[in-house]
């Protein structure tokens, strides 16, 4: 029998997704979420040369940039462009003041700051039934970027907000089984 003729074999599909992100600051409404691009990772490597040879060896691994697209509106419950406004203020960064108004515009982004305002990050994979099947976790995530479209005269198309997050690390979790990669706290 073909692999994919048998019924209890059911493939991931891309647009069962929900990304969820909860933090005091942020709000972003889990429909508006276009598109979700999953954490990945890169091991570096080093070469040693010794005389006629060259050896590679595996290095550091590094978390790759996870990013998310969302349709912005022009609702004040649910505008993306004011949300990302609010998440930077509350991410410690502070406008610059007039000339001759001391103290203000002196403050800036923390990691701390910022990724207490953004909260938790995770992306949900669904079944066919809507069952959380499983779920990657972003530690400390931060934003990195944020592109608040582009308006063109001769499109229909909607307006979306593009944003790019850095963290630490992440874990994917399963029902029933271990966290991976192992997360201290988690089982």
């Amino acid at each position: 029998m073909g692999f994919w003729q048998n019924n209890n074999v059911e493939p991931k599909r891309g647009f069962r997704f929900v990304l969820r992100i909860v933090g005091d600051t942020f709000g972003i409404k889990e429909y508006l979420v276009k598109s979700v691009k999953t954490p990945g990772f890169t091991i570096g490597d080093q070469t040693i040369q010794y005389l006629n040879h060259t050896f590679h060896y595996p290095g550091r691994v590094t978390w790759d940039e996870c990013s998310f697209v969302i349709v912005d509106t022009v609702n004040d419950d649910s505008n993306g462009t004011a949300e990302l406004l609010q998440l930077l203020q509350a991410s410690g960064f502070e406008m610059p003041e007039p000339i001759g108004t001391e103290g203000k515009g002196l403050k800036s982004v923390s990691k701390a700051k910022a990724a207490g305002a953004l909260g938790q990050v995770s992306i949900e994979t669904l079944n066919a039934e809507g069952i959380v099947v499983e779920t990657w976790v972003l530690n400390n995530a931060w934003i990195k970027t944020a592109a608040f479209g582009d308006y063109d005269y001769g499109s229909e198309e909607v307006l979306n907000v593009s944003v790019s997050l850095a963290y630490d690390n992440a874990y994917l979790t399963r029902p029933g089984k271990a966290n991976v990669p192992f997360y201290p706290g988690g089982s």
